[in-house]
Formats: structure tokens, C-alpha cells, sequence
């Protein structure tokens, strides 16, 4: 329950999301599903939007434009990696053009398929959105205080808990 709570580093706040492109075509949403859960202050936002909602309320709307540096970086033409197809569960099923991800020393990461081999498969290393400016419309639709675990984890967790 949010009783007056404003953003704040720490503090669970559950949002939904439109992204435009430059031509104002919506490229992603989270509409569909139930908002979007995280916490404020542990790099699961752009460091821009983090910021721009700091101090913000349930029911504020945040409306901002990114370039690409500050939104998912510039274009790297030459970002491609040759993959094993062992790394990929659904490496039956990809052809070129398509997303899917791939678990990384990082963490997993999103890619697009550029070409299918016999054995492996050559992956862009660029973000989707990579190379666009991007506007962002936001809603705050909940704040409520972390819970120790979710502190302890680092992200928000769901309504049953943490499931991983």
C-alpha cells in the first residue's frame, strides 16, 4: 500500500510503461500484464528514468525523451558474436530476424538471430532498441516499502514471492 510513500532508493515501486520510437509508433508496453515491479535504485531502470521518478507518487505520469546513450546505447554495426547452437534451447526453431536470449556471464541477454548455421548460430549483440531515441511514458501505480528479502536480493519480487 503506498500511504503517501514517494519514490525513493529501496522502495518497491510497481509501474506500467509505453516506448515510442521517433515516428511515435509504440514499441513496447507493459499493459498487457500486470505492472511492472522494481527496485527503485538497483539499476533495473534506465539510470534517466530511475532519476526522473524519484519523488514521484502513485498516479504520476512521467513523460521523457531519450537519446540512445542514455537509453539503450548506439548502434555497434560490428556487435555479433558465432554461438554454439548447445546454447540455445530453442535452436531448432530460430532463423534469422528473430530475438530470443542467451545466458551470458552477465546474466541473460536478448539477441537477434542474423544467421543460422549446422552448428552455430551468429547472434547481434545490440539491444533492439539500440540507435533510436525513444520516448518514454510512465505511470506510477504503486509504492510500498521492500521487504528484507527482497533488500537482501537486490529486485522487487512477486506477488508469491521470489521464484528463482
Amino acid at each position: 500500500m503506498t500511504d503517501g510513500l514517494t519514490v525513493a532508493k529501496d522502495l518497491v515501486v510497481h509501474l506500467h510503461f509505453d516506448i515510442h520510437d521517433a515516428t511515435d509508433q509504440l514499441v513496447d508496453t507493459s499493459r498487457d500484464d500486470a505492472p511492472l515491479a522494481v527496485l527503485h535504485g538497483h539499476s533495473q531502470l534506465l539510470a534517466a528514468i530511475e532519476t526522473a521518478l524519484l519523488g514521484r507518487r502513485a498516479g504520476d505520469r512521467v513523460d521523457l525523451t531519450l537519446t540512445p546513450a542514455e537509453a539503450f546505447g548506439e548502434r555497434r554495426e560490428d556487435w555479433t558474436q558465432r554461438v554454439s547452437k548447445k546454447y540455445f534451447p530453442d535452436a531448432a526453431r530460430l532463423k534469422p530476424g528473430m530475438q530470443t536470449e542467451l545466458q551470458t556471464n552477465d546474466g541473460v541477454r536478448a539477441v537477434t538471430v542474423v544467421k543460422v548455421g549446422g552448428k552455430v548460430i551468429d547472434v547481434d549483440l545490440n539491444h533492439p532498441l539500440a540507435g533510436q531515441t525513444l520516448r518514454f511514458a510512465i505511470e506510477v501505480v504503486d509504492i510500498r516499502a521492500a521487504t528484507a528479502e527482497e533488500l537482501a536480493h537486490g529486485h522487487a519480487h512477486g506477488a508469491d514471492g521470489h521464484q528463482h
